[in-house]
């Protein structure tokens, strides 16, 4: 029976026959010679119907190359391991549809409590003399802080906001500021040391690349400033002084051992 005949027989596309024929599931009974032309026997549509109904379950090609010599009895105990594993993959994604609602809210809530947490920890903070910009200026780097963690995030800057309060009985903040600051993957591109005030030099480094990813290496004398809020001004700061950037751009803060203030930028090499 000509590949085209035994196609008519199956119902399918004789494409369907060369290709398995390709992956060693189902070879022709004689191949002519000198035409190359395939002939098929009619009890091979039996060998069709078991390929075709294993590869519809699911099976791989692997796996039904292994079943094809199998009698009845092991590729219908195929087949119920098949619906075990299938039943058990549909179960999870049933539990996960289940708890996907309340993961999202759970999460939502998560961002709304850190940015709360920000939020007060700015609007009780006077940048006043730190950074040398008032109340009015200040309120708009305030409200740059909070569109970014509501998802606007202005000129599709990436940046890490901190929401805690240094402490140099924490050994975890400790790691994070040491593996940024010697990390391989960084270099330090600005650095200032000694200094008393941010603003005596914040326009030194505030004009950043577009594309850049950015950290800031702060080591402060004990008692001067709240972390949290001092990171966060200088990241609405520069958030609002690069406009049109797409940067990433995280903060991380230490207590100074010498009890002077130091300052460094790493940029991603």
């Amino acid at each position: 029976m000509t590949i085209k005949n035994f196609a008519r027989l199956c119902g399918c596309n004789p494409q369907t026959l060369r290709y398995y024929d390709r992956v060693d599931l189902l070879k022709p009974a004689k191949v002519d010679p000198w035409s190359g032309y395939r002939y098929y026997e009619e009890e091979q549509a039996l060998v069709f119907v078991k390929i075709k109904n294993l590869q519809s379950a699911d099976f791989t090609i692997d796996e039904i190359r292994a079943l094809l010599d199998a009698d009845q009895s092991v590729i219908y105990e195929a087949f119920n391991e098949k619906i075990a594993r299938q039943e058990d993959k549909l179960n999870t994604i049933k539990r996960i549809q289940q708890s996907y609602q309340s993961e999202m809210s759970n999460m939502e809530k998560r961002i709304n409590e850190v940015q709360e947490l920000v939020t007060r920890a700015m609007l009780a903070y006077d940048p006043t003399e730190e950074f040398g910009i008032g109340q009015e200026e200040y309120a708009r780097i305030v409200d740059n802080v909070n569109q970014a963690f509501t998802g606007w995030r202005p000129d599709g800057m990436d940046i890490d906001f901190t929401d805690y309060v240094e402490s140099d009985a924490d050994p975890a903040e400790e790691t994070r500021f040491l593996d940024v600051l010697h990390s391989p993957e960084y270099e330090v591109i600005y650095e200032k040391h000694g200094w008393v005030h941010m603003k005596d030099f914040l326009q030194e480094f505030a004009d950043l690349k577009d594309g850049g990813e950015y950290a800031l290496c702060l080591e402060l004398r004990k008692g001067k400033a709240d972390g949290s809020a001092f990171c966060n001004t200088i990241l609405g700061i520069l958030l609002g002084q690069n406009p049109g950037k797409k940067i990433s751009l995280s903060c991380n803060i230490g207590f100074s051992r010498d009890g002077e203030n130091h300052f460094r930028l790493l940029r991603r090499k």
